[in-house]
């Protein structure tokens, strides 16, 4: 008997990780926020339907990242996690192998519409290569947090050359990509008793990230202003929020504490997000963070690690 269609809809939604894709978006709305902070009078009408394309663009390959994750992932979870929408048989391995193809195809396409062609097509490269091969090996941290580092380079890709130097650009992603080096390395083993070694090592990398982040207000072109003050403040607040779990699941590894705190850092992507973007255009910067709730609301029905 054929699934209920609601259960269809769900076995699509995990196979997804359909509240990460948030995270992608908030990537895309902090290069808007730096936009409107560097950019002189203003960006026009071309720089925002610019700014939909990439977004669009950035959603559809982090999506085919997840699917492609599954499909190249399907010995491993028939082994050790058989609930999973291919291992389970609610989503067929030829349904999935079509929809990751279909994916990856349009989020070049509307990268290529949008200018940004060769970034495009690298982070797909990019994806597809961590899910292939390298999140096996020691690199994987490092080829995940290179996923990042593009799709905030391909939201960037929006402000025009003359306006934010190419410094600047690996600087910003830089921060979001150096983050997900901790997130990824701490994530290794969740489904497993972690090391706490390793999990101390993230932490210390996830710790880098917010000094470099703090470094970004220095070096932005856009005209000092309230953020100059509130900025810093923010910064340790976020890291306040997802310290916490990640200070438990420290001092007690096991699967579910690492799970939580891999989930508040991964969600926590749209808060870091948030406040670089605070640092170009002040307050408004943390209306970013409309994108956590309903990341948060697909959360309680949909896993997202």
């Amino acid at each position: 008997m054929p699934p209920a269609p609601r259960h269809r809809l769900l076995a699509f939604a995990q196979l997804l990780r359909l509240p990460n894709v948030f995270t992608a978006f908030a990537d895309i709305a902090l290069a808007a926020c730096v936009g409107v902070g560097v950019i002189p009078g203003g960006p026009g009408m071309d720089f925002w339907g610019t700014v939909a394309l990439l977004a669009a663009a950035s959603g559809c390959l982090y999506l085919a990242g997840m699917v492609w994750n599954d499909l190249f992932d399907l010995a491993e979870d028939r082994r050790d996690r058989p609930f999973r929408p291919l291992p389970s048989g609610r989503v067929t391995i030829r349904t999935a192998a079509v929809l990751g193809v279909g994916l990856t195809a349009t989020g070049i396409g509307l990268a290529v519409i949008a200018g940004a062609a060769g970034v495009g097509v690298g982070l797909a490269f990019a994806v597809l290569l961590y899910d292939a091969w390298l999140k096996r090996t020691p690199l994987g941290p490092v080829a995940m947090a290179t996923c990042r580092f593009l799709n905030v380079l391909l939201g960037l890709t929006a402000i025009p050359g003359d306006t934010l130097t190419d410094g600047m650009r690996a600087h910003i992603a830089g921060v979001v990509g150096v983050y997900i080096v901790g997130v990824t390395w701490f994530a290794r083993t969740e489904a497993t008793l972690s090391q706490r070694r390793h999990l101390l090592g993230a932490a210390v990398i996830l710790g880098v990230a917010l000094a470099l982040a703090l470094i970004v207000r220095v070096r932005s072109p856009a005209s000092p202003g309230p953020a100059a003050f509130v900025f810093p403040y923010l910064l340790v607040l976020f890291g306040f929020l997802v310290g916490i779990p990640v200070v438990r699941a420290i001092r007690k590894p096991g699967p579910r504490e690492v799970q939580i705190a891999v989930k508040r850092c991964v969600l926590g992507l749209v808060g870091l997000d948030a406040v670089l973007a605070t640092a170009f255009v002040g307050a408004p910067g943390l209306l970013v963070l409309l994108l956590l709730p309903p990341a948060l609301a697909i959360g309680k029905w949909v896993y997202s690690t």
